[in-house]
């Protein structure tokens, strides 16, 4: 498996998936709870969301042997995790960017408004969700366990709230402060989840390699991973 770095569509596509995904969540209950004044400014900030997800699907294309083949990643819809995947993150971008569109306009009616902007972000939940069953492989042990799943969700518990507030200062909105403390302990749980991690690969094998041979330097990039955030969710702080 490597550590990877020559998969960075793949990579994209799904960091960048679940950060707007959880920035969607972060900025969608600012503008829950935000006043007339404040919506329009922080729907108009929310248009990065919808940029960076389609930086992820064009990154997504280019994972795939033929762009021009997209779409045959459609065919084993509901059999398929990666066809499940495609479809829950396309309409994830669809209901999240159509309601972007309305609201923009101005011709969103308040309480559609309210269940449609749910729906969007109950949706990227699921999208999540579908990106982790992708990687439940049985004959990928590295993959298929926990940690995969807990790994997907926490990015968005990171990179979401990031992200979310950073739009949110762009429009000049001050964000509650627990999306910071859902940051903090996510991170919490992140470096304790790398260690165990860690710690456990040198007991998944194969007949023929050891996980901790094809991940040589796990440790040395998860510090590094670790520093990174502290030093992003400090600076926000």
């Amino acid at each position: 498996m490597g550590s990877g770095w020559h998969e960075w569509p793949l990579v994209l596509f799904t960091v960048l998936g679940q950060c707007v995904a959880g920035g969607l969540i972060i900025t969608g209950l600012a503008w829950l709870t935000g006043t007339e004044n404040e919506r329009p400014r922080i729907v108009r900030a929310m248009f990065f969301l919808w940029v960076l997800m389609g930086i992820a699907f064009i990154a997504s294309m280019m994972h795939l042997g033929s762009p021009l083949r997209a779409f045959n990643s459609l065919n084993r819809l509901g059999h398929s995790p990666l066809s499940n995947e495609i479809a829950s993150g396309s309409l994830f971008f669809a209901v999240g960017g159509l309601w972007w569109l309305v609201a923009v306009l101005g011709k969103m009616p308040d309480t559609l408004g309210k269940i449609w902007l749910i729906v969007a972000m109950a949706l990227g939940v699921l999208f999540i969700f579908a990106m982790t069953r992708v990687y439940q492989i049985d004959t990928v042990p590295t993959w298929h366990n926990g940690y995969t799943t807990l790994g997907f969700f926490l990015t968005a518990f990171l990179g979401g709230p990031l992200l979310g507030a950073l739009l949110l200062a762009v429009a000049g909105v001050t964000g509650p402060r627990a999306f910071a403390i859902v940051s903090v302990f996510a991170l919490v749980i992140s470096a304790a989840a790398a260690l165990v991690q860690s710690a456990g690969l040198a007991g998944i094998h194969s007949s023929v390699q050891q996980a901790s041979a094809l991940l040589p330097d796990y440790g040395f990039w998860q510090a590094w991973r670790m520093a990174l955030l502290a030093l992003g969710i400090g600076c926000w702080l």
